[in-house]
This record gives C-alpha cells, sequence and structure tokens, in this order.
C-alpha cells in the first residue's frame, strides 16, 4: 500500500524544522569557533570556520570570527578580506563595521606611507559607520576616540574631535570617555591634564585597564617608580587576570623593571580563564619566550617559542623566534 503525500502544510513544517536546525548548528559551531579564538588556539578555529563557511558562505558571523582569527596573527590582507565579506554580508552590524576598522588600522599600519593615507579614511569612515549602527556600541565610539587622537587631520583626526566625542560617550562610559580625555590631553603635550583624565578613568571603572593608561604616561614622562607602583594597583585590580596582566608586563620590559614580576604576569594570564583575543595566548607565550630569552634562559624560551608555533602554526615571529635560537 502507498504511504500517503505529506501535505504542503506538512512540507514547509519539515523545511522549517530543517532550517532550524542548521541554522542551530551554526550558532554552535561559530560560538565553539570563538571560544577557540579566544583561547588562542587560532589554527583549530581557523579550521572550523573555513568549514563552515564552505557550506555556508553567506554566514556573516562565520566571516567576522575568522577575520578576527586573522586580526590576531597580524595577516592584514586577509583579515580585511574576510571583514569587508562579513559586512556585506549584514551591513547593518556595528560589531562587523567595528572590526572593520580595527582590521583597516592594522593594513594601514603594514602599508607605505602613501598607501597608508587611503586606508587610514577607510579606518575612520568603518568606525564612524559602526557608531551610526548602534550609537550605544561604547567600544565602537572609543576605537573612533582613538583614532580622531592619533591621526592626522588629513584624514580626519583631531583632538577636538575626540573630545567632543567623549562628551557624547560620559553617560554610558564615563570610564572610557575620560580616558579619550586623558589621551587627547596627552596628545597635546599637556602631561597634568592627562594624568587626572586617567585618575577619573580609574575613579570611574576601578579596572585594571585605567591603571595600565596612567602607567604608561608615567613611563612616557621617564617616572619610572611611578609607572612601576601604577602596574601594581593594575595587578591588584585585576581579580580576573585578563589580558591587562600583559600590558603590564609589556611596560616592565620596556623598562627594565621587574623582569620576575613580569614573567609571573604572563604565566598567570596564560593559566587564567580569562584569555582573550585583545590578547591571544600564542602572542604571549612569544613574548615570554622573548623575555626567557633576554634574561638567558634558552631552553624555556624554546618551550615557550613551540608553545606559540603549536596554537598558530603559520605565526610568522613565532617561526622567527624559534628558528633564531
Amino acid at each position: 500500500m502507498a504511504l500517503p503525500r505529506p501535505s504542503s502544510f506538512t512540507r514547509l513544517s519539515l523545511l522549517l524544522a530543517a532550517l532550524f536546525f542548521s541554522n542551530a548548528s551554526l550558532f554552535a559551531d561559530n560560538a565553539q569557533a570563538e571560544a577557540l579564538l579566544k583561547q588562542g588556539r587560532v589554527d583549530e578555529a581557523s579550521a572550523m570556520l573555513k568549514q563552515g563557511i564552505s557550506s555556508q558562505p553567506q554566514d556573516d558571523e562565520a566571516h567576522l570570527f575568522l577575520c578576527r582569527v586573522y586580526y590576531a596573527q597580524e595577516m592584514a590582507d586577509p583579515a580585511v578580506q574576510e571583514c569587508e565579506t562579513a559586512t556585506r554580508n549584514n551591513p547593518s552590524s556595528s560589531n562587523a563595521q567595528m572590526w572593520l576598522g580595527r582590521v583597516y588600522g592594522l593594513k594601514a599600519s603594514q602599508s607605505s606611507m602613501f598607501s597608508a593615507f587611503g586606508v587610514a579614511r577607510k579606518v575612520r569612515s568603518a568606525f564612524e559607520r559602526a557608531v551610526q549602527l548602534n550609537p550605544a556600541n561604547v567600544q565602537a565610539m572609543s576605537d573612533l576616540g582613538q583614532f580622531y587622537v592619533e591621526a592626522p587631520s588629513i584624514v580626519g583626526g583631531g583632538t577636538d574631535k575626540a573630545q567632543a566625542l567623549a562628551a557624547k560617550m560620559m553617560p554610558r562610559s564615563a570610564a572610557k570617555a575620560h580616558r579619550i580625555l586623558g589621551m587627547a590631553a596627552k596628545k597635546k603635550n599637556d602631561p597634568a591634564t592627562a594624568e587626572s583624565e586617567f585618575k577619573s578613568a580609574i575613579a570611574a571603572g576601578k579596572n585594571p585597564e585605567a591603571w595600565i593608561d596612567l602607567a604608561l604616561l608615567y613611563q612616557d614622562q621617564k617616572q619610572t617608580d611611578k609607572a612601576v607602583a601604577a602596574i601594581e594597583s593594575s595587578v591588584q585590580a585585576n581579580r580576573t587576570q585578563n589580558a591587562a596582566l600583559v600590558d603590564a608586563a609589556s611596560i616592565l620590559t620596556n623598562m627594565n623593571r621587574q623582569p620576575e614580576l613580569a614573567e609571573k604576569l604572563l604565566r598567570d594570564y596564560l593559566a587564567s580563564s580569562a584569555k582573550t583575543d585583545d590578547a591571544p595566548a600564542f602572542r604571549v607565550h612569544l613574548q615570554l619566550g622573548n623575555l626567557l630569552k633576554q634574561r638567558g634562559d634558552t631552553e624555556g624560551a624554546r618551550k615557550e617559542y613551540a608553545a606559540a608555533l603549536s596554537l598558530a602554526s603559520g605565526y610568522a615571529p613565532a617561526r622567527k623566534a624559534a628558528q633564531g635560537i
């Protein structure tokens, strides 16, 4: 006996169910890839994302995560390609526009002076678009403010623009607004105002990153003892042991102060559950390897370079360091 044919309603239900489970699977894969990325396991994340994109080339989230994978490895060209694809697939995504601005910034830093001007204009456009799409995207506003501070006026920069933006940021994030004002004052060679603004950022946010900004100011002003004290305050405030530990270690190393503490901070970060692609683990292994090499621990350095390459086999600085030891 022939089985009854499914009704059009049944066929539609089956199609919708299949679509739902397919999208749920994509979401799960992207979430897993993001988790791998945050752990610094970019080889695994890349393989997973590329497999997903091969079957769903319009998946903007997968392209965005792959963009971040390349960005973490300082691979500007493929990062730009993936972020541009993500924004084309989802032009209303503020987050994708923000990351596009970041990868354009990376591209500019690796370009000739002539080419960098054109790319820098793209940085500004992407960050401004990110803020337009979502005025509540405080991180995009912060990135745009930093661009205004650092970029020359010929490509749309200017401390006056940064200060105006900071005023708009103040109700949403006083800590980030004061940070932008501090950066603007620093750019204008006004260290007293910069110090005041960075201290206001510390009071508003009570986060370890704000102490790092103050430490960098003191470092620039050759006030080494104050810089070390600010770093110690940052470490004390850093209960989650996040990426601010890596910044603290970098400042100590640059000032040739307390190498034992710098090593401990890098190891604490690598052992923490707060790792992100803001400070990819493979780059921290490289940084730790360089520090150990500087201190005469060749074998320790070799292990750290190997650890970096086990996470990111194509990361050129780690390969170069491993070959030179």
